[in-house]
């Protein structure tokens, strides 16, 4: 028997519906019946061209069709679809993409001039297909993705020899505490049985029995087919996997026009598409929202809003307070997640009913552990680190120490333990109290000090520098840098160490507080005192926690 999952029941969707709208994203409009022609002729080209069982497609894109198109092609190929951070520099690329032995990459016309900088270090990819862009045509070692998508395949579906199986792969790629991304490796029954295996808890709806089902509720006029608006990069898994559950519900995936986020923008779409959902990663889309509604109250309907989701980031009670206001309607779900690990714990908030910041309901799979492996005991103050067992990834691509370390028995049973530390309190609810490395987190994305720290001091006049990260209101942190200089040079301005960082590094990490100091304090054995650095930087810039 064929699995069920992403495939064949969004194919299932396209048969039953072919003229709904699969994708919004401004002006454009893919139907359910486009999408499968476009992701099966995408297939074909892939299957064509070398790509074999399990073979890997990076999708280096903006928000737009194209990248859930490219998504789908491989899952309905049995090939692996990978995530890429649009934001890399050139080294960060090719990391990735040699890290996931990429055999195709999706790109954007307008990131060839950062490719030709490492496709030649490259031998694995087959086929590199550019998305058109204006002001930038086609490389000519690339092929034009429309011109692929337009033809339509002989046989449809498209299916390899292999077919489709619970064992196919999705990767998210994420940042982490070593530094250089990882590929979390999902297997598809695991990753479709953690997102609801077809269902919604929110909503009362369980998981599909069959391709069948899928069909019939699409006929039924009660049922509700979501509009979920992705406020986040689909780069992220945030982003990614609520586009993908709107999907598997039958409904529309609206993204937003613009690549720069705006909030005026978000609730005008909102308004026009009568969007139910609404996906973000806390206050670095948030803070902004509840500015536009509190300097506009009233100028949009916000009616048809049922939901707005939150994971990857810090969200204040506060700001939820202030959003409910003006949608007295809505159910806000803070969800305490990570692209390894579903399911940790959630927060969720009403007109009356609002959670506290960092408070979470524990997860029906979830437990906190001591370092050593022993329960945390509700109630007794104790931290420890927060895990979740059930449907979970199989590891960290080409990385067993890493996984080793992430993934453990305990109690005679597989656990994740992503880093997260918390308390437990008696009612058994977690209050999180972030990770216990020195890992950075601003707007959801993860940063790794010694990464920018290494391309500070590659400036002439930075002699060593440490990064650590501040409070900030609307990002969770911000990265500062405290720099020891070379003698008898001029201070450089943060401007310009943000700017050295930006040549090098993806733009989010480049620091946006600076402190000068004599020396950084570094141990005989080269190690610094995180710590200690943070208290400085705190001090020095007068910053509150």
């Amino acid at each position: 028997m064929e699995a069920l999952n992403y495939a064949n029941v969004w194919e299932a969707n396209a048969g039953a519906q072919p003229d709904h709208p699969a994708v919004i994203q401004g002006p454009r409009v893919v139907s359910w019946g486009q999408f499968d022609r476009h992701a099966d002729a995408l297939a074909a080209d892939l299957l064509t061209h070398g790509l074999t069982q399990g073979s890997k497609v990076c999708a280096y894109l903006y928000n737009g069709p194209e990248f859930l198109e490219t998504f789908y092609a491989a899952f309905k190929a049995g090939l692996t679809p990978a995530n890429t951070n649009y934001r890399y520099g050139p080294e960060e690329l090719h990391y990735l993409f040699d890290n996931a032995d990429a055999e195709a990459v999706v790109f954007h016309s307008g990131f060839a001039e950062t490719l030709e900088q490492v496709r030649h270090r490259l031998p694995l990819v087959k086929r590199w297909i550019a998305v058109v862009e204006p002001g930038h045509p086609v490389p000519d070692w690339a092929v034009d993705y429309a011109e692929i998508t337009a033809k339509d395949p002989a046989e449809r579906p498209v299916r390899a020899l292999w077919g489709i199986s619970d064992d196919d792969m999705l990767f998210i790629y994420t940042g982490g505490t070593t530094g250089m991304p990882k590929g979390v490796m999902w297997r598809l029954g695991d990753l479709w049985a953690a997102t609801g295996g077809g269902g919604n808890a929110l909503q009362g709806l369980p998981p599909l029995t069959s391709i069948q089902e899928a069909q019939t509720r699409l006929s039924d006029p009660a049922w509700v087919k979501p509009a979920g608006l992705a406020a986040s990069p689909l780069m992220h898994a945030t982003g990614l996997i609520g586009a993908m559950g709107s999907l598997t519900l039958g409904g529309t995936s609206v993204l937003l026009p613009s690549r720069k986020f705006s909030a005026t923008e978000l609730w005008s779409e909102v308004e026009r598409l009568k969007v139910t959902r609404i996906g973000i990663v806390g206050l670095a889309f948030s803070g902004p929202m509840l500015e536009a509604l509190d300097a506009h109250p009233g100028r949009w309907d916000l009616s048809s809003v049922r939901l707005i989701g939150s994971s990857g980031s810090m969200w204040s009670h506060e700001n939820k307070q202030g959003l409910l206001r003006h949608m007295p309607g809505a159910v806000l779900l803070d969800s305490f997640a990570s692209s390894e690990a579903f399911g940790m714990g959630s927060s969720q908030s009403t007109a009356g009913g609002e959670a506290q910041t960092a408070k979470f309901v524990v997860g029906p799979n979830a437990a906190v552990f001591t370092e050593d492996g022993r329960r945390i005991e509700p109630g007794s103050g104790e931290s420890g680190i927060v895990a979740v067992g059930g449907f979970m990834p199989m590891g960290y691509y080409k990385d067993p120490e890493k996984t080793a370390k992430t993934f453990r028995v305990i109690e005679g049973r597989r656990w994740c333990l992503p880093g997260d530390w918390a308390t437990v309190n008696a009612d058994g609810t977690l209050d999180l109290l972030g990770r216990g490395s020195v890992c950075i987190n601003t707007g959801g994305e993860k940063v790794f000090p010694e990464e920018v720290e290494e391309a500070l001091k590659r400036h002439t006049a930075v002699r060593d520098a440490v990064v650590v990260g501040l409070p900030d209101p609307r990002f969770g942190e911000r990265i500062c840098a405290v720099v020891e200089l070379m003698p008898d040079v001029e201070t450089p301005s943060l401007a310009e160490l943000s700017a050295h960082v930006k040549s090098a590094l993806a733009d989010y990490k480049a620091p946006r507080g600076l402190v000068v100091v004599d020396s950084v304090g570094r141990a005989p054995n080269g190690k610094v005192d995180y710590k200690a650095t943070k208290a400085r930087a705190l001090a020095e810039l007068g910053a509150a926690v």
